[in-house]
């Protein structure tokens, strides 16, 4: 992302994007192209843009499954100097919860470096009313590479020896 505050990298504050849009087969290629678009601003790799592309792409789907009917899908993109978070959440019926059992999960867990999923309420997402209403969340995170645990293993001047 392009610092306006002239501040060095290290000092940065995470940069957040709030989306919202109907829960609908047709506004999902918005999300997807907001994510690639942010992703592409922070140096990922194309391949790294792809693979958040379609991690954003299948969570959404795997959230509009169970939303309640004609209620919007949030987005929220986080982007700071080593990630880009995403959280996703839309409202649902009390006690609903996000299949982790399936293909779409298994995908989801090889695209990022982190996922979760899970019932929550507007009180605890981010961008959430604060009420106590049910939603479905999905986060997920992809760390650049040069920040990601397994950059170390990258590093030729590194110990990387799993001995304690």
């Amino acid at each position: 992302m392009v610092d306006t505050t002239g501040a060095p990298a290290a000092e940065r504050r995470a940069e957040r994007l709030e989306l919202r849009v109907p829960t609908s087969p047709t506004q999902l290629p918005a999300v997807r192209a907001m994510a690639g678009d942010l992703a592409m601003r922070m140096d990922f790799d194309l391949d790294a843009v792809e693979d958040l592309r379609l991690a954003v792409d299948e969570a959404c789907a795997t959230l509009a499954a169970v939303a309640l009917s004609d209620s919007p899908l949030t987005v929220v993109f986080e982007a700071s100097r080593d990630a880009l978070r995403i959280d996703a959440w839309v409202p649902t019926t009390e006690g609903t919860d996000v299949s982790r059992d399936g293909f779409g999960w298994a995908v989801l867990h090889t695209l990022v470096d982190s996922v979760d999923a899970g019932p929550s309420t507007q009180a605890t997402v981010p961008a959430g009313d604060g009420s106590a209403s049910p939603v479905a969340c999905i986060a997920l995170a992809k760390y650049l590479r040069r920040h990601s645990p397994s950059a170390a293993v990258e590093q030729p001047h590194h110990d990387v020896s799993v001995a304690r």
